[in-house]
């Protein structure tokens, strides 16, 4: 039984941000050379992608009506 709700739009800005992180790591690292501004539009775009899989998660969640506890 899931202890909480599905939030889809959370794990597309946590796997957003995690991807920023590991450009960083890798720069850090010597593995390549990230210029401080490319991780802008990877962070910036992942969480607008974010807001809209909320908002549609959010629709559709509304639409579906209220969910049904099962109870435990």
């Amino acid at each position: 039984m899931l202890r909480h709700e599905f939030q889809p739009g959370k794990l597309v800005a946590g796997m957003f941000l995690t991807l920023a992180g590991v450009v960083y790591a890798g720069d850090a690292g010597g593995a390549w050379e990230t210029p401080w501004f490319a991780v802008i539009p990877l962070v910036v775009g992942g969480l607008c992608l974010a807001g809209a899989v909320a908002l549609l998660t959010g629709r559709i969640r509304r639409r579906r009506g209220p969910a049904k506890d099962t109870g435990a």
